[in-house]
């Protein structure tokens, strides 16, 4: 009887220990788990990627297909001037001045500046779309188009200079390669691989250097609506109507490029 209480009570000891050292055993894998970062979302590669994080190793843009001569927004490129209440034309001189650069849009009205590593990519894939008779500004310098021309402003009416920028747009998705794991992994995707939803725009430029697109005069007449929605003497900041799209208190006449002076 006493061998058999003492052999029991031997095995108790040992079940206790081990019950003991259970927690020991997890909280030593809780431990890591909690040290890794989460992975990153695509927001936070497409930030860190434009921002040229110190977390990244590289940031690769990576093309999936693309479009020429895409037309960028409609600019007001000069002053208005003013002919309201006269009955004849009149003959105006005109400053026009714009720029055009390589420009990175992550998501929709997000445009961003492209950092060191993803601008080393941009200048790569530019170099496969730019080709004898498409030009395009692979690097983050800016062109500009500026001169002055004399034109003919209708009777009662304002007038002023538009502008719509050529562009080889690419569109594709983000690849960012972490210097530390997150999650287990280092390579995380914005939006997502395959996608795309990232666009580049790369300036196109003519081979006399002048930037290519399309540049209009255009002419409201006063007293209308649409005249109401042209501020006076300043270039506008908000969307203007594309060539031929004003309506019928609005004359366009578009301008040849091989009026436009070289820089």
């Amino acid at each position: 009887m006493t061998r058999t209480g003492r052999t029991r009570s031997h095995r108790s000891r040992k079940k206790r220990i081990t019950l003991a050292l259970a927690p020991v055993a997890a909280l030593a894998v809780i431990v890591p788990l909690m040290n890794q970062a989460s992975a990153a979302t695509p927001s936070e590669v497409a930030a860190d990627c434009s921002s040229d994080s110190d977390r990244l190793a590289d940031c690769q843009f990576v093309d999936v297909q693309f479009k020429a001569n895409s037309l960028g927004p409609n600019e007001r490129v000069s002053p208005v001037t003013d002919n309201c209440g006269s009955t004849s034309t009149a003959t105006k001189t005109f400053n026009v001045s714009t720029s055009v650069t390589r420009t990175l849009q992550v998501e929709e009205g997000t445009v961003t500046e492209a950092g060191t590593k993803l601008g080393s990519s941009l200048f790569e894939v530019g170099l496969e779309y730019s080709t004898s008779t498409i030009n395009i500004t692979r690097d983050d310098k800016t062109t500009t188009l500026a001169f002055s021309r004399t034109d003919t402003v209708q009777a009662d009416s304002t007038a002023f200079f538009m502008w719509s920028a050529k562009r080889t747009d690419v569109s594709g998705f983000l690849r960012a390669t972490y210097k530390e794991a997150q999650d287990g992994q280092t390579v995380f995707f914005s939006p997502s691989e395959g996608a795309a939803t990232v666009h580049v725009f790369y300036p196109q430029i003519l081979n006399n250097g002048t930037p290519d697109g399309r540049l209009w005069l255009r002419n409201v007449k006063c007293g209308t609506a649409a005249a109401e929605a042209v501020p006076n003497s300043t270039k506008a900041v908000r969307s203007e109507p594309g060539f031929g799209q004003g309506g019928a208190d609005v004359t366009d006449v578009e301008i040849p490029l091989t009026e436009i002076p070289a820089p």
